[in-house]
Order: C-alpha cells, then structure tokens, then sequence
C-alpha cells in the first residue's frame, strides 16, 4: 500500500510531467498538424521571436524561484506554496508562470515561422491561461490565503489619491503594450478579399490636405502623455479601462466584421507626403472602421476634461483629430462616425452594464405559468422555442437544404439525450425532468455517427450544426434565467441579481433568495454569442469543416469552465478540486483541439433558406416549448415535472 508522502510525490512528477513536457509537446504537435493548411502571413523576425522566447522562460524561472524561495512550494495549482508570495518576480507582476509561457509559444512561434503557433495555437493557448486563472487559481489562492498578491504593475483604485510612479507605469505595461500586440498584428494580418468598403460619397468631395498630417499626428503625444497629468486614480483608472474595453471590443470586430478604406491618393510631394506615406506603410484597410485613432482621441479628452482646467480644450482636439482622419485620407466619414459610437458605447459601459442587470433581474423575477387541466405551461418554455426557430435555419444556411431532417432528428435526440444525462446527474424529487447540456452532445454526436454510416456529408453536418448550436445555446439561457437553473453563486451588488419570485431554482432550492448573485446566464449568452459569430466567420472564411468543429468545443470548453466557477447550483458535485463539469469543459478543448487537427473539406458558401426550413423550424420551436416549458406539477413520475 503507497504511503501518503509517496503518493504526494508520485501525484507532484505526473503533474510535472503533465505542465513541464506533455503540454508542450502537444502545444508543437498541433501547430504542426494544423501548419499543414494555415496559410497566414508570418513576419520574418526569427531573432525577435528566440529573444522573446528566452525572456518569458526567464520570466517563468524567476516565478519559480520566488515561488520556492519564498513561498516554500513548487509552481504547481494543485499543489500551491505554503506562504502568498508577493517578492522577487511577484512584486512586480500578478502571474508570471502565465505571461511567460504565452512568451515562449509566441516567441516560439516566430522564430519557427508558424502560421498555426502564431495566429491559433498561442491566442488560444493564452486564452486558456487567462481561463485557468480565471476559473480556477486566483479563487483557490484566496481561499488559502485569504488574499491575492498585490503586484506594483496593477491597474489604480477607485480612490481620489494622487496615483503614483508604478500606478502611471501600469498603465503603459497593461494597456498601451496589449494595444500593440493586438493592434499591430491585425493590421500585418492584412485585408480579406470580398470584404466591404466604408467608402461614401462625402468621402470623395473632402479635399485630401497632407498638413493636416499635424493635427492628425498630434494624437500619439495626446495619449501617450496623458497618465503623467492624472490628479485622482479613480481618473486614471477610468482612463486605463476605458481603452482596455476599447481593445477588448474593437479588435476583435476587426476580425470578424471586417469594412475596409483604401486610403485616397495624396496630392503633390514634402514633407507630409512623406510623413504620410510612411504612416499609411503600417496602416491596413482592415482596422479603419471604426476608426481607433478617433476612439483614443475620444477617450484621452474625456480624461483631460477631469483632470485639467482646460481640459475642454483637448476635447477641441479630438474633434479636430476626427476631421483630420478623412483630410490626410486614411479613413472615411463613417470609420470616424463609428469610432465615435464605440466612444459612447465604451463610456457608458458601466451605464448598460446597469441596465442589462436590471432587465436580467426583472426576466429572473418573471415566472408566469397557466393550468390547462393536469398541464402546467411555463412562460420561459418560449424562449427555447425562439432558440429552436432562430438557431436551425442558421444551420441550414450553412449545412444546406439536403440537412434539414438530419438536423431536426439531432434536435431531437439531444434534447432526449439531455434529459436522460440530466435523470442520472441531477434527477431528484425536486427535479423530475432537467436537462443537461454535456448530455445533449453525446445525442447530436450520435446522430451524426448514424449521418456517416448513411453515406451523410458528415463533416458539414457536424460543423454547421454546432455553429447553430452555440447560437441555441446562447438564446436558451434566456430560458435558464427564468427558470434559476445555471444560476450563479453569491456576488457583489453591483455585479449581482436578486431572486425574489418563490419558483426559480435559485429561490427553491438553492436557498438564495434575496441574495445578490452572478448572472451567470448573461455572462454565457455573452461568450456563446461571440463564439457563434467567430464560427460563422470561419465558415465564410472557407476553414476546414473539422477546424470549425473543432473551435466550437475549444471556444466552448473555456467559456464554461470559467462560468463554472461562478456558478451556485449546490446540486454539481466537486471532483478533485473542480466542479464535475469544469472536468468534461477540460476534456471538451482536448477533444477540439484534436478534432480541429483532421483532415476534412472546406466550408462551402452558404444556401439560402427555403420556406420548407422555416417551417420545420417552427416545428422544434413548438416542441421545444412543450418539452422545456410544459409539465404536469402534480405527478411524481420521471420526466413529468420541470419544476
């Protein structure tokens, strides 16, 4: 029998082994694998990507050290230090274990010019690394310790006190460095064919004028300077936020919803030709709408006006550097008019925040049922029939007409399956009919093994119906929010809702009722919308059937491992340290991540939908209400209660 110090050993070499080698070698392996197809653009800067390399393995040693030296542990999650560590490495940066492995795989990636490791391999792997922490080890470090460390590179508080040195430094290492390495790659990413131009007729009749380069250029100082003048760091902080939203919703709309601007033509020869020249030569088409010099400028006078006396005058600026946007030709009337959007969007962000916490509390507090004899029909059954109308044409659009029964046969035996899942896992007195998500997958694998031995198009089928699912899944948890069910655990009241309504899950049988609690419903909608969008762009991007399969449950698997965390459902057990379902959330992004690897044809164009479509979509509409939204409260019988 293994004594428990050997089996502690034993359990620290496999975890070794798991983090140090095999994470790794399979990191390589599919970046190679996927190196095959990918054919992305990769910069020649061999020496910048060892260099960068060697820094984040430098940057991991010293975590290590000072995890070590005085922590008194090893740089395992599962096997934490004895002391919070707040020295060496730490006292600069929060996790440097992290950045430096997201160091090595870019830099790696560079220096091995993988189209795959640079612009797939490493974003996902960082992703990950932000999920993990996210999800699972900055919780499991303050519940040890109480506390998390307090890095001097760290974003100010909401405080009227002066900020100081490492407080303005923070803002340049957090926010203008991620600015960089998002922004600048986009734009080397280069234009996609067939997009749309944000080209208009105004455009043509606004003189080009090369001097107004002065005012155009004037943006850098105006931003760049501005941490320097904050008198509050509530302002700086506002200020630091500010931009990281403008990169976290910007850059990614560049990407997925991309509406290009061929610069115009720059009359006669100078200096600001020149000048220009060479600012339109690290400039793309791609990342003129909306117009980020105009989103920056934005943001930087709305800090000036806070922090100066005057500062109403950068806003002056600002308005003249969305002018000279269009004088020096880079970008058209509508890149600056949606640059001002973004403005507002970002700076009432805590504004919609309120309201979208609002209307989510008001839907979590809007149960509605009706009696028809032994029937009990429940107002949130509708929005998985909404979910089941909406989702399957998509599927459709993208799979083809000749899908139609396939996809409503794998409807129906996920929804079958999910019930079954859902008896054996969470089935009780209380809840003799849930349904269980992980469940559902294995019916719609299912139908799609029976698609293969048919002589089915499986690969499209598989694809386009996953990509409709995340849209399906994204609708439902409008039905799950009525309902309580994925609700979340205890939360802050600013972030949290409040169930009062004695029937939701929540309410009945989690015991909190009255308490402030994650939306966790949101946050799902949220991501699964995004992953939706980003597996639609792949499919008119022609990717590979299987790679866009393969995403859903990559995208997926991270997505709810983090909601996981901030779930409440006392019903979920707890396996090793994770909740039960934060373990298939890890076997979900191994699984994509090999089945993104297999060869499979290209996603064609999509079809138009046919009024045939629209009809059997109204059809699972209309069972997905009567399944999620029907039920008969006075049997004991299984399947014969949903609440």
């Amino acid at each position: 029998m293994t004594s428990p110090r050997w089996r502690e050993v034993v359990l620290k070499v496999a975890y070794a082994s798991l983090f140090v080698a095999a994470l790794p070698a399979l990191l390589w392996l599919w970046a190679l694998r996927l190196d095959a197809w990918v054919r992305l653009p990769v910069p020649s800067v061999a020496p910048a990507g060892i260099a960068l390399a060697v820094a984040g393995l430098a940057m991991m040693l010293a975590g290590m050290f000072a995890l070590w030296r005085y922590g008194d542990g090893l740089p395992m999650s599962a096997f934490p230090p004895e002391q919070l560590v707040s020295r060496g490495v730490y006292r600069y940066i929060a996790d440097p274990l992290y950045m430096g492995a997201v160091a090595v795989a870019f830099g790696l990636s560079l220096a091995f010019a993988s189209p795959s490791g640079l612009w797939i391999v490493s974003p996902l792997f960082a992703l990950a690394c932000v999920a993990w922490v996210m999800g699972f080890e900055r919780e499991r470090t303050r519940t040890q310790f109480g506390a998390v460390a307090q890095p001097l590179l760290r974003l100010p508080k909401e405080v009227d006190d002066p900020p100081n040195a490492w407080q303005c430094a923070s803002v340049y290492v957090l926010v203008f460095i991620p600015w960089l390495v998002t922004y600048l790659p986009v734009e080397y990413l280069g234009a996609p064919l067939g997009a749309p131009s944000s080209r208009l007729a105004v455009d043509d009749a606004i003189p080009v004028m090369p001097w107004t380069a002065l005012v155009y250029e004037f943006i850098y100082l105006m931003v760049v300077l501005a941490p320097l003048f904050a008198r509050r760091q509530r302002d700086l902080r506002q200020f630091a936020r500010r931009g990281l939203w403008a990169i976290a919703l910007i850059i990614p709309f560049y990407l997925l919803v991309p509406v290009l601007y061929e610069p115009r033509p720059l009359p006669g020869t100078g200096f600001f030709q020149s000048w220009l020249n060479l600012e339109r030569s690290i400039n793309s088409p791609l990342t003129a709408f909306p117009a980020f010099h105009f989103v920056w400028a934005c943001i930087a006078a709305s800090f000036y006006s806070v922090t100066w006396r005057r500062g109403w005058l950068m806003w002056v600026a600002a308005i003249a550097i969305g002018v000279s946007c269009t004088t020096v030709g880079i970008h058209s009337v509508a890149d600056v008019v949606a640059g001002g959007i973004a403005y507002m969007i970002i700076a009432r962000g805590p504004a919609i925040w309120r309201a979208l916490r609002r209307a989510a509390e008001w839907g979590a507090n809007s149960w509605r049922e009706w009696r028809v004899g032994p029937i009990r029909v429940m107002s949130h059954g509708l929005f998985i029939g909404v979910a089941a109308a909406v989702s399957f044409p998509i599927a459709i659009w993208l799979g083809g007409p000749s899908l139609v029964w396939w996809t409503f046969t794998a409807t129906m035996a996920g929804a079958g399956t999910a019930a079954l899942w859902a008896q054996l896992i969470e089935g009780s007195p209380q809840l003799q009919r849930p349904f269980g998500y992980f469940g559902g997958v294995i019916g719609v694998l299912a139908t799609v093994g029976a698609a293969v031995i048919a002589g089915v198009d499986a690969w499209r089928f598989l694809a386009s119906y996953l990509v409709a699912l995340a849209f399906a899944q994204g609708l439902g948890r409008l039905r799950c929010l009525v309902n309580g069910c994925c609700h979340g655990a205890p939360a802050s009241a600013s972030v949290g809702i409040t169930y009062v309504h004695p029937m939701p899950r929540p309410t009945r049988l989690a015991k909190l009722g009255g308490v402030p609690i994650h939306p966790t419903q949101i946050y799902a909608l949220l991501w699964l919308m995004f992953v939706g969008c980003v597996l639609v762009r792949l499919w008119l991007l022609a990717a590979p059937l299987s790679f866009i399969a393969g995403m859903y449950f990559v995208l997926i698997g991270l997505g709810r491992f983090v909601e996981e965390h901030y779930r409440g459902e006392p019903q979920t057990a707890v396996i090793a340290g994770f909740r039960m379902y934060q373990w298939l959330c890890l076997l979900f992004v191994v699984g994509g991540a090999v089945l993104s690897t297999i060869h499979s044809a290209r996603a064609v164009a999509p079809t138009p939908i046919m009024w045939g479509t629209i009809a059997v979509s109204l059809l699972c509409g209309a069972i997905g209400i009567a399944s999620f939204g029907a039920d008969v409260p006075s049997s004991n019988r299984r399947f014969s209660r949903l609440a």
